[in-house]
């Protein structure tokens, strides 16, 4: 592997504790650039120590693209030996905020599906240009220092720790990354 393509994974802490000492652990996979990166990071890791490593992506179902979309996740993960999951989302009315929606819906559908996987991880594909896009989006909101905080490197919600390890990498590092290695996103 060229320096270039490992650029990102030399900058995870090879001592980062992603979960693997409890479980399996899961990539939530929309197939986009970050959380195929993370996918392939994930595995290598997993391969190192032989760890077990599952994937998942949601489909809302609200384009009609989205079956199409998560196939193509599908496809990323099964070229890294990952198994893949596809859940479906039907729960939206058209009443009330869609994205929150869709979003508290995208956790619990994860979380349902990883405690019956044995999972007690997932790995989300959040970097650092997700940290700067919220830290603005709630200071233009008029968040109080709480709000400012951005994204948390883990939390844990619904019975998950859910963990963010890419927050200190770029978005155009992993894209190069995944170009060094063949790996197409959406």
């Amino acid at each position: 592997m060229t320096p270039q393509a490992r650029a990102p994974f030399a900058a995870l802490d090879p001592d980062e504790d992603l979960g693997f000492d409890d479980g399996p652990v899961a990539v939530a996979l929309s197939g986009g650039g970050d959380s195929v990166a993370l996918l392939a990071l994930a595995a290598e890791r997993a391969a190192q120590i032989g760890g077990t490593l599952l994937a998942v992506t949601v489909d809302h179902g609200l384009r009609a693209e989205s079956a199409e979309e998560a196939a193509q996740a599908g496809a990323q993960a099964a070229l890294l030996g990952v198994p893949h999951t596809v859940l479906r989302w039907q729960g939206w009315n058209g009443q009330g905020n869609l994205q929150d929606q869709a979003r508290r819906a995208r956790r619990r559908l994860i979380a349902d599906w990883a405690a019956g996987q044995g999972v007690g991880t997932v790995l989300l594909g959040h970097t650092a240009d997700d940290q700067a896009e919220t830290f603005l989006m709630r200071l233009a909101r008029g968040s109080g220092l709480y709000g400012l905080g951005a994204i948390a490197p883990v939390s844990h919600a619904h019975g998950i720790n859910w963990r963010r390890p890419l927050l200190q990498l770029r978005r155009a590092a992993l894209r190069d990354y995944l170009t060094a290695r063949g790996l197409t996103w959406i």
